[in-house]
This record gives structure tokens, sequence and C-alpha cells, in this order.
């Protein structure tokens, strides 16, 4: 389900090199999890199932697709980056950099661990 909150974030606060990246990430969260929520945490955009499942935030650089609980995901892939007590993320800097088959594999996992 997209939220509209989230097309005006995209519209408005997106920087534009970003916005194929996001459109591609939120087809897959759609088709992967189909059953959460699109919405905007902390001024970003978001998917909800029980709790938070992941989050996009832009840098300069790249975008950082994040999930809530990272570290609780087998890495099979080895993408997830980062050293928090929860959230492991994926940087991505171009659409070709999106690796579809790591991330439907995090997604599935995500909503996984929110069914308990």
């Amino acid at each position: 389900m997209t939220s509209s909150d989230v097309d005006t974030y995209v519209e408005t606060k997106l920087d534009p090199k970003y916005r194929e990246i996001v459109a591609a990430l939120r087809a897959l969260m759609a088709d992967t999890a189909p059953g959460a929520t699109e919405c905007l945490t902390y001024g970003s955009p978001a998917w909800r199932g029980k709790k938070i499942l992941a989050v996009i935030s832009q840098s300069k650089t790249h975008l950082t697709f994040a999930f809530e609980r990272g570290t609780e995901f087998a890495d099979a892939h080895g993408l997830l980056e980062g050293v928090g007590k929860k959230t492991r993320h994926v940087k991505i800097k171009t659409l070709e950099g999106i690796n579809e088959t790591a991330l439907r594999d995090y997604i599935t996992q995500a909503v996984g661990l929110d069914q308990h």
C-alpha cells in the first residue's frame, strides 16, 4: 500500500537523483511485504507491520535502506552494515546497485520477525 505522505516526501524532500531508487524500493516492498503499511517515521519513508520493518534515509552520497531488526537477520549476502543494537542497513548509490535478491531476502526476514 502506498502512502500519499510518502508521495509528498518524494516530490518535495527527496533529492531527485534518488527518485528512481526509491521507486524501485517501494515496488520491492509492495511486492515482498504486501501486508506492510507505507508511512513516514522520523520524516523518512518507512514500512510498518506490527512494528517498523524498514526505513529509507538519504545522505549526500547514498540512500540507506535500514531494517529495524537487522541484527536478528541471517546475512547470507554479506551486505548488511551497522553497529547499533538492533538496526542494520544496506547502502544504495545507484539503481543498478540494488541487489534485488538480497533485499527480498532481508524484507522476507523482517516480515517473518514481525509476526512474532
